[in-house]
């Protein structure tokens, strides 16, 4: 079942959807690397088979590299005109 709540402020949900369990969970190991995150839950993607797995990165807690490119891509928004 999926949440219909916003995540809180700095938080995004992840839903990585794959052929196996094994791809979702080495997508889910890369994005640990750079953020905090929830434990991943996950579930049958589907009637064909494949595996959805979600969890929650917290970018307010971000690790090398994206804390990098995080505050850059802030840094490129803060300049745009109209902000």
């Amino acid at each position: 079942m999926q949440s219909t709540k916003n995540p809180s402020e700095g938080h995004a949900e992840v839903h990585i959807v794959a052929a196996s369990p094994e791809v979702a969970r080495r997508v889910a190991e890369v994005l640990r690397r750079c953020f905090a995150a929830t434990e991943q839950r996950s579930y049958p993607a589907g009637s064909d088979g494949g595996t959805r797995l979600d969890l929650t990165v917290d970018t307010t807690r971000a690790a090398e590299p994206a804390r990098s490119w995080l505050e850059t891509s802030r840094s490129a928004q803060d300049s745009r005109p109209g902000n």
